[in-house]
């Protein structure tokens, strides 16, 4: 899709904005928990489809089904709860009151590393509140998000409330991306992301004064004491390390462990990593997937010359 129908999708999102406002927040929210329900049902094709698109071992893949699902739920729960405030007056005559009223379209662009949750959880606020959304998933993960609209659309959410707009790698990206930022129908960004790309979006959506959230990408260091438990530190460290073959944005980068339990630490780390299995995401018993493309490969090994050039055996 390129940048007429991203319009279409903005137009869409703007023509069923103040009908889906218009509803009361508990028909809001019984919307949403029938959307939460067919997610649950439909589990295990969200799953493999999930593997099937972005690689992660068919387990992850379960576990984060539930985990997206997750957010609907909460956001349903939520939607009744959307309450104004009274402040006290600077005139005893008078009253202040603060409304909280949805802001209109809001454009959600998501990554491919985690193509259901992010999308839940940014989609899930969104409508809650009374917005409608354009989404643009990552062109690596499209059929994740196609199949979880698909399940909205049966759960209820009416035409033009949550529109999903594809692209294919390196072709459109960019034209789409631009179009959700600088249209001025569009109301609120929320991008998950590169910093780099987050930098972008930002700068094409100050044209027209948009509310942009941003979560970029992470540093995380992995640090164990002297008096930690070492097998929780090297079960946290593996959680955190390798979840989705390492590539996530709060992925540990690097570890720093006292030399007291340095050793310790290190050999039970070793045996821990030697018991994956490497395979396909489908197949029983795999724990490490693919990572998602030729590019992440090559970056991975050019990491890995750099460690053994600087020692690491």
């Amino acid at each position: 899709m390129r940048k007429d129908d991203t319009r279409l999708a903005i137009d869409a999102a703007a023509g069923a904005f103040e009908k889906w406002r218009g509803q009361t927040a508990r028909t809001r929210a019984t919307v949403l928990r029938k959307w939460y329900d067919l997610m649950i049902a439909n589990a295990d094709d969200l799953a493999r489809i999930m593997t099937l698109e972005c690689g992660k071992p068919l387990a992850e893949s379960q576990g984060e089904v539930t985990y997206g699902a997750s957010f609907i739920q909460w956001f349903s729960e939520e939607a009744p709860r959307l309450y104004g405030d009274t402040i006290p007056p600077f005139s005893p005559s008078q009253r202040t009151l603060v409304l909280k009223q949805p802001i209109g379209v809001c454009a959600l662009i998501t990554p491919w590393n985690f193509p259901i949750a992010m999308i839940t959880r940014k989609a899930g606020a969104a409508l809650a509140a009374g917005c409608t959304a354009v989404i643009k998933p990552a062109s690596e993960t499209p059929l994740s998000a196609l199949a979880i609209a698909r399940l909205g659309e049966e759960a209820g959410i009416p035409e033009g409330v949550l529109n999903v707009v594809t692209t294919e790698s390196g072709r459109g990206t960019k034209e789409v991306g631009e179009e959700l930022c600088t249209n001025e129908t569009v109301r609120k960004i929320s991008f998950t992301g590169s910093t780099a790309v987050g930098k972008l979006l930002m700068k094409q959506a100050s044209g027209t004064i948009k509310k942009v959230s941003l979560e970029l990408g992470g540093n995380a260091p992995f640090i164990v004491f002297e008096d930690a438990d070492i097998d929780a530190a090297v079960e946290g460290c593996i959680q955190s390390k390798f979840r989705n073959t390492g590539q996530t944005c709060v992925c540990v980068n690097r570890i720093y462990v006292h030399s007291s339990i340095y050793s310790t630490f290190a050999e039970r780390l070793a045996a821990r990593v030697k018991s994956f299995k490497v395979g396909h995401g489908l197949d029983e018993g795999v724990t490490i997937g693919p990572l998602i493309s030729d590019s992440g490969l090559e970056k991975v090994r050019r990491h890995v010359e750099d460690a053994k050039e600087g020692g690491a055996e």
